[in-house]
């Protein structure tokens, strides 16, 4: 890493530029380091914090090729993921998750990451979500994970810039040459030059909608992941997709966001409406073990039949030692502050019913990439493609292995637009001198009011319509926010996303005509369309967003 003072601020040099420091985002630099190049790798927190994973997790997804074991192959996982719907082919499966799976997980183990193990010696794994095999291996100390990935970065060597907001991917000659971002602590100007840029910035967007708290920080996922992997690269130009498609919602503890319905489920638990009916086979053959979103359409459709709320967990009847082991090792591993929240509210698995709601709603998505996880953008690699900690760990690693690989066939990178670069600071610290009183606080919950009121679980294009007026109309309001701090600053930069990320997903909704893909469904379009099997793009055109089906061009 070359760094080197620039009349704007400060000139960082490098190799590859890895953008988020999340699984994703560790698994690219080491997968770019392991190619013996530079490797620089920022976000906007703290490495050994940040991410989905920086409060803990408690299963990490693996296919092990175990003798015996259904369903436990390569093969098993191109099946079940292998769909047109989000265009992952056979062989990104293969290469960028299943090859690196095993691999990653024993890299964890061996720098402390406590794997729980069966009598035999075999991993202890649980199945779940639908999938047709046992492919989640549980974690004992989850809440160590993260710390343990950020000192495995260190060690190899990867520059880590902690605290480095990114808001622009930069381009020369439609190739992508760096970013341009800010220290949300110190307010110091980055420049960063590149060969070659991995957005490894997460999939969702976690507050553009709301659960029974109100709270947009008590959520599911990471709440600071505000869907800018997106926004980044729609704006650089590249195709985003599953906008669509990636809406997700969770179970969650009444009034309490957190992960964990995957050990819940699997462990057994019955789900019970507030008429004492177990329902969810109606909605699911594998019961309250199948697919996520068949759990969600299904409560929410009960409902809307007046069979609740309330709705339950019932975990009285699966052995104590499964519950233990959910309750004070898994659920703890995953979010931390479990264990105090159960303690306050008298939660016990064993012997009392867990009243359960359904969660906020993400929005989010990620740019396309082709096999060799790179996007419309040449240069420009994308690692948030797969999902869970061992999707994001191991696509990550593979996008960094490929960034690097075409970065040690360059000579130089590309250069840096002054003009442009000058204009990204001044947009950048704007507020800070603004005279105007609108918070950030503000403009976030009048866009979690409208997507609550039009994009929730049931929508209409009518509705969708004029969500899009509204959204639109607030983000003609961002010129008036105001920051007293950085840290405001940094927290209205971060809602410019989520809006950006909500007017996205609306429009990509609409031209979704169809129902039963996710977790909405459209009153005007009640039945799925066969032709609609495939992935939706959205790209960032002269007179607007440009629609491509299926492919995206360059790809």
């Amino acid at each position: 890493m070359k760094s080197s003072t620039h009349p704007l601020g400060t000139m960082i040099e490098t190799d590859v530029l890895v953008i988020g420091s999340g699984a994703s985002g560790c698994g690219a630099a080491l997968g770019a380091r392991e190619q013996g190049l530079d490797v620089v790798l920022l976000d906007k927190g703290k490495l050994e914090s940040s991410g989905c994973i920086g409060g803990g997790n408690d299963h990490y997804m693996a296919i092990l090729d175990e003798k015996g074991t259904p369903f436990d192959t390569a093969e098993d996982l191109v099946k079940f993921y292998a769909k047109p719907l989000n265009g992952w082919t056979p062989a990104m499966l293969t290469n960028g998750w299943y090859n690196h799976m095993y691999h990653m997980l024993k890299r964890l183990e061996k720098c402390g990451v406590q794997f729980s193990k069966n009598a035999d010696g075999t991993y202890k794994r649980t199945q779940g979500f639908g999938q047709p095999g046992t492919w989640w291996v549980h974690i004992a100390n989850g809440m160590t994970i993260k710390r343990v990935m950020a000192r495995i970065v260190r060690d190899s060597g990867v520059h880590v810039l902690d605290r480095i907001m990114a808001m622009k991917i930069l381009t020369d000659g439609g190739k992508a040459c760096g970013v341009l971002g800010w220290n949300v602590v110190t307010g110091e100007y980055v420049i960063i030059r590149a060969k070659t840029v991995v957005s490894a910035q997460g999939r969702s967007s976690t507050r553009g909608y709301n659960n029974s708290t109100h709270n947009p920080y008590n959520v599911w996922m990471y709440p600071y992941n505000t869907g800018a992997g997106v926004v980044l690269g729609y704006d650089a130009g590249a195709a985003v997709t599953e906008l669509d498609t990636y809406q997700r919602a969770t179970m969650e503890p009444k009034g309490y966001g957190c992960p964990g319905m995957n050990g819940i489920n699997s462990s057994g638990a019955h789900e019970i409406s507030a008429v004492g009916e177990r329902f969810m086979f109606k909605y699911d053959p594998m019961g309250e073990n199948g697919v996520r979103n068949n759990q969600i359409q299904g409560t929410y459709q009960e409902q809307l039949e007046g069979n609740g709320p309330p709705f339950y967990m019932d975990m009285r009847h699966v052995d104590p030692e499964v519950v233990h082991e959910l309750q004070y090792i898994l659920m703890p591993g995953d979010k931390a502050t479990f264990g105090d929240w159960a303690d306050c509210t008298g939660t016990d698995f064993q012997h009392k019913l867990l009243e359960v709601e359904i969660g906020e709603l993400i929005f989010g998505g990620t740019i396309a990439v082709n096999d060799q996880f790179e996007t419309t953008i040449p240069g420009l690699f994308c690692g948030s493609i797969f999902l869970y900690c061992s999707g994001a760990m191991c696509g990550g690693f593979e996008a960094g292995r490929q960034a690097a690989l075409k970065a040690s066939g360059m000579e130089q990178a590309g250069k840096i637009d002054e003009d442009l670069a000058a204009k990204v600071k001044s947009d950048i610290f704007a507020p800070l001198g603004n005279d105007q009183e609108l918070t950030y606080q503000e403009l976030e919950e009048a866009a979690r009011n409208v997507m609550m009121y039009y994009m929730g679980f049931r929508r209409s294009m009518a509705g969708m319509e004029r969500a899009l007026e509204k959204i639109t109309f607030l983000e003609e309001q961002i010129p008036q926010l105001h920051a007293g701090t950085l840290r405001d600053l940094m927290r209205c930069h971060e809602s410019c996303e989520v809006l950006k990320v909500c007017e996205l997903a609306i429009k990509a909704t609409m031209e979704r005509k169809e129902s039963g893909r996710c977790v909405y469904k459209i009153i005007d379009y009640p039945k799925i369309n066969p032709d609609m099997s495939k992935p939706l793009l959205l790209i960032k055109g002269e007179n607007g967003t440009e629609y491509h089906w299926g492919k995206a061009p360059l790809l």
